[in-house]
């Protein structure tokens, strides 16, 4: 009866042992995230900025950079897969300093709202000063090319719903008929853009409207990549 009961004992304490924490630290450990053979949406894009040969080609050596930067910017899954996130950082770690380097948004006395379609990036400026961001965007997809040139904020609304794709548009800030700057739930990092507007954030699109007012300008230029 004792060894019986023995037996039961040594039984319940090995369970007792399986549950405990530290038994965690003798699992198996993770399989590791391979390396991508695949070439990204924005290869030459990553390749240039890192300055590889950038020629459009994933190779072993490319895998390892585009990982390492990705590793570096806690982006996951690190896999050096030269995807819209990565490429996303890239452009706007450039531009925090000085998103306006390249003079390409005109500097004026008054608020002057800048869309950069080649980087996907916008800010806001006064003068010289950014008053606002830069922040990542999304703007229009093949044949919904956002529109370049001067604009000026006609219309806000800040729980705008739109009749013609039935979503919701939050902080709706209309510069260019049925195009403005909003919110959107989704992620803004995908190869496919938007139908015209700029997407932004929900932190960066809440921002942006208690920055700008009605008649504020918006100057929009470039080209977004794919387009």
């Amino acid at each position: 009866m004792i060894s019986v009961r023995m037996r039961s004992v040594a039984v319940l304490l090995t369970a007792v042992t399986v549950l405990l924490p530290g038994a965690a630290a003798h699992a198996a450990p993770a399989a590791r995230v391979r390396c991508s053979k695949q070439a990204g949406p924005y290869q030459r894009q990553v390749e240039r900025w890192l300055k590889l040969k950038a020629d459009g080609k994933q190779s072993a050596a490319d895998c390892r950079a585009v990982r390492a930067f990705q590793r570096k910017e806690k982006i996951k899954p690190a896999t050096g897969f030269a995807g819209p996130v990565t490429w996303a950082r890239m452009m706007l770690k450039s531009a925090r300093k000085n998103p306006n380097a390249a003079k390409k948004c005109p500097v004026r006395t008054y608020r002057v709202a800048c869309v950069d379609l080649s980087r996907q990036l916008t800010w806001v400026q006064r003068g010289e000063k950014v008053v606002f961001g830069p922040v990542p965007m999304r703007s229009g997809r093949a044949g919904y090319r956002t529109r370049t040139g001067w604009h000026t904020i006609y219309w806000r609304h800040k729980n705008h719903w739109s009749t013609i794709y039935h979503t919701s548009m939050p902080y709706a800030q209309f510069f260019s008929g049925g195009q403005a700057f909003h919110a959107v739930p989704d992620s803004i990092y995908t190869t496919v853009g938007s139908w015209g507007c700029v997407n932004l954030r929900p932190a960066d699109a809440r921002k942006l409207w208690g920055v700008l007012k009605k008649n504020d300008h918006v100057y929009v230029w470039g080209r977004r990549p794919g387009t």
